[in-house]
């Protein structure tokens, strides 16, 4: 008798195999080569259902609107600014982030937020204690009758404290550490995480009861567990900061009830997390005097303008290979930007130069806009000229060494004007030639005029 021969498929993205292996050829996951049955060639035939009227589709101008499906603010600003306004009734969010970012804290404080309007809350914790939640909501002052705690990682138990409090906002922390009954293997993997978070996101859907779900991250950033799960949910939400600054953004990912540019600002506290709704200042430096190799540029981190200092240091070298080292700001639109400036700019000495190129705050500069702020600011150090203190540049650099036009540039001229920036070099400018010998001569007839006034 013949052995029958296993499959082995990809929960992922389907992708079958006679052997198993750890980690899939065509999607690149661990994990999610499972063994399954193979196939038959039966094809059965799916028989229609009988709809009633009740379950009959009807046209969309004739579906009645639901008034409690609108945003309910959760008394965190930043928060609701990135969600759209509010949780919705019903809605699957999930936060994720890095260990020790802060999840458990921000979520703390808004189910606290929450539970101070009179809405009962249901903060599940799969990870700690009961007490060591307590003991953390005393310290940052989330202490409130409304808010229920419940230590659980069984998916089971968890819908029956969901039955026994009726909360009206449900927060698991986190998925990937609760398991079901109904699917094998630990918690974590991926049959676990799909069947936890789909089992959540139906009793989220049959209950318009809001779910908040924390996940976890793997090594290169992205989202643990399946991708099934950023499916299923409606809000994806990235929780983002450096352990060496106290600042955290949010930022939406996916998110089916509000824009998804939008990015929330709070800083680490000893008593917990805090808002920051104008953090203008966060990013410059405080008190900094006339030096060479500064300029300030105006970032768009969503639809907010932020102003961001980027310092540049320019060393004679007499190694064969020039060191480029960068901290906040892209390693190559850097290369490329003193590929320019040697070609375009007439700054021929770059190659024999070490450059340093940094932001301050420990804010990351990914958009173009920042080209030419990084440009005067290596000139400046190449040419050992302070930048005054008014001037602020944005613009995106061509191979051509043209200046070219970005994005919400009015937006970032009113608020460089409203910071005290009256001098802005942008795509005006021309070429980027221009900019740096219009902010070079700003920078001596500045000099000038403090030694005429020191005699």
């Amino acid at each position: 008798m013949a052995r029958p021969v296993s499959t082995f498929r990809c929960t992922e993205c389907g992708w079958s195999t006679v052997k198993w292996v750890g980690r899939c050829s065509e999607c690149q996951q661990w994990g999610t080569v499972v063994d399954v049955a193979a196939a038959t060639g039966i094809v059965r035939a799916v028989q229609a259902v009988q709809l009633g009227e009740a379950r009959t589709a009807k046209p969309i101008t004739q579906v009645v609107e639901n008034s409690d499906a609108a945003h309910r603010p959760t008394g965190i600003g930043e928060f609701d600014r990135v969600l759209g306004g509010g949780i919705v009734a019903g809605a699957a969010i999930l936060l994720s982030g890095e260990p020790g970012v802060g999840k458990s804290t921000l979520l703390l404080e808004v189910a606290a937020r929450v539970a101070a309007t009179g809405r009962r809350v249901l903060y599940v914790t799969a990870e700690e204690s009961v007490a060591q939640v307590r003991l953390r909501a005393g310290r940052t002052g989330a202490l409130h009758g409304e808010l229920y705690l419940a230590a659980e990682t069984d998916l089971a138990t968890i819908l029956g404290q969901v039955d026994a409090i009726s909360p009206e906002l449900l927060i698991v922390d986190s998925v990937q550490t609760v398991s079901s009954s109904l699917s094998d293997g630990l918690p974590g993997q991926p049959s676990q995480v799909r069947e936890v978070a789909s089992t959540l996101i139906r009793v989220a859907k049959e209950r318009e009861l809001p779910v908040l779900l924390v996940g976890h991250v793997t090594k290169d950033g992205s989202i643990a567990g399946p991708r099934l799960l950023e499916h299923l949910v409606d809000v994806v939400c990235q929780f983002e900061g450096d352990r060496q600054t106290a600042l955290r953004f949010v930022r939406a990912l996916k998110n089916r009830f509000g824009p998804t540019d939008e990015v929330g600002c709070f800083e680490m506290t000893g008593d917990g997390i805090a808002e920051v709704p104008d953090p203008s200042g966060l990013f410059l430096s405080s008190g900094r005097s006339e030096v060479s190799g500064t300029c300030v540029t105006v970032a768009l981190e969503g639809r907010r303008a932020l102003p961001v200092e980027v310092q540049a240091l320019v060393v004679a070298t007499k190694a064969p290979q020039p060191r480029r080292v960068v901290n906040g700001v892209d390693p190559s639109r850097v290369a490329m930007i003193i590929a320019v400036l040697e070609r375009r700019a007439g700054l021929r000495q770059l190659g024999e130069h070490d450059v340093y190129v940094s932001t301050v705050g420990g804010v990351r500069l990914a958009e173009p806009g920042a080209d030419l702020a990084i440009a005067v600011a290596i000139a400046s150090a190449m040419r050992d000229r302070a930048v005054p203190h008014e001037l602020a540049a944005f613009g995106e650099i061509s191979l051509a060494g043209e200046v070219r036009p970005v994005t919400s540039a009015k937006q970032r001229g009113a608020e460089a004007r409203r910071l005290g920036y009256t001098t802005i070099l942008d795509v005006a400018a021309g070429s980027v030639r221009s900019a740096v010998e219009q902010a070079m001569l700003m920078s001596s007839g500045a000099r000038e005029r403090e030694l005429d006034a020191a005699f």
